[in-house]
């Protein structure tokens, strides 16, 4: 079966700020790039059919549609690094079932995501 998510497009406001928060949240280098006068920060994308980036246009919301980073093995330090990267917890490390464990958190430019582990 195919990934239902191939690609997202996550709104930031600070785009630098941004990079840092991922970056540092996910313990993977999240790189600034620029195509077609275009400049984003592509987030880590080991399987080459699931992807996404930051972008600075739209307007970031913790009312729209939730995201799940991956941060297997390492979901303690990603929750632990969000308030020092400028986001708020909004629900600490819980179960979710067979599925493993989850954090709700707002990203430091005002997104509300999903930090998965297993």
């Amino acid at each position: 079966m195919k990934n239902q998510i191939v690609w997202c497009d996550i709104p930031v406001k600070d785009l630098d700020r941004a990079i840092k928060f991922y970056s540092d949240v996910l313990g993977e280098k999240v790189s600034k790039e620029t195509v077609e006068g275009m400049t984003f920060g592509l987030l880590p994308c080991p399987e080459p059919n699931v992807a996404g980036c930051l972008i600075a246009s739209g307007k970031p919301s913790a009312e729209g549609p939730m995201i799940y980073m991956n941060c297997d093995q390492r979901l303690d330090a990603a929750v632990s690094s969000v308030e020092k990267n400028g986001g708020k917890i909004l629900r600490p490390k819980h179960p979710i079932g067979p599925h493993g464990f989850r954090a709700i958190v707002l990203d430091s430019e005002g997104n509300r995501i999903g930090l998965h582990s297993k």
